[in-house]
């Protein structure tokens, strides 16, 4: 495809992934290998140019018992019909690691957002390392700017009076009293799909991502979306 210099590409990214060590019952990313990798080219618009789904083979068929506890065992059925449809493509990681700087290159990607980007990245990082035996430690290319869509929808979403009045209203407070920040509820929130489920495989989910992005800078309020800093 064309590719227009003018348009400030960005990429959208999730990750599903199994714990390694099953006794861990908290949620640590470091705990974490991915086996769904999905992705969009986007603008902040939220305007797709690209999308991408794989199944990692090294993870999804080489640690078939650490699947079986992932948190969404349940779909491995669908990947299954995915994969033989192609929907979704197995690669290996380190295959997957090089369409996806590949892609960075030619749209001039510099920018690569996630909602609760330290999980993503944090499997990314981990999945890297242990498939490569650590002669690949870090999934992105050095100096891509890392952004979090959750930490931009706290400031600019979040901080609403209709925002909190919605999380009252559905039962979306957080034990503090707090509303929640997950990527389905403020979906809900943007789109007035109040009925809606979000998916938990990767792509699907940057679909929703890319929309709690694009609503973000719509409003341009001031932000740092930045996951350090």
């Amino acid at each position: 495809m064309k590719i227009d210099r003018r348009i400030n590409y960005v990429m959208v990214i999730d990750t599903e992934a199994c714990p390694i060590d099953k006794t861990i019952k908290n949620i640590d990313p470091e705990n974490m290998f991915t086996y769904d990798v999905g992705y969009a080219v986007c603008d902040k618009h939220g305007k797709v140019y690209l999308t991408r789904s794989f199944v990692v083979e090294d993870i999804f068929f080489g640690e078939y018992d650490l699947m079986k506890s992932a948190y969404y065992a349940n779909k491995l059925p669908r990947y299954y019909r995915d994969i033989a449809d192609g929907t979704r493509k197995v690669a290996t990681f380190s295959e997957i690691c090089k369409i996806f700087r590949e892609d960075m290159r030619t749209f001039g990607i510099k920018e690569v957002y996630a909602h609760n980007h330290r999980f993503d990245l944090g499997t990314l990082n981990i999945t890297s390392r242990w498939t490569s035996k650590s002669a690949y430690r870090y999934f992105y290319p050095f100096g891509t700017e890392i952004y979090d869509t959750m930490k931009m929808a706290r400031q600019v979403i979040a901080t609403t009076p209709t925002y909190k009045a919605f999380c009252e209203r559905e039962g979306y407070m957080t034990k503090n009293g707090m509303p929640q920040v997950k990527a389905e509820v403020i979906y809900k929130y943007i789109s007035g799909n109040y009925d809606f489920d979000e998916s938990h495989t990767g792509l699907e989910d940057v679909m929703i991502e890319k929309e709690i992005m694009a609503y973000c800078y719509r409003k341009h309020k001031k932000m740092n979306g930045k996951l350090w800093g």
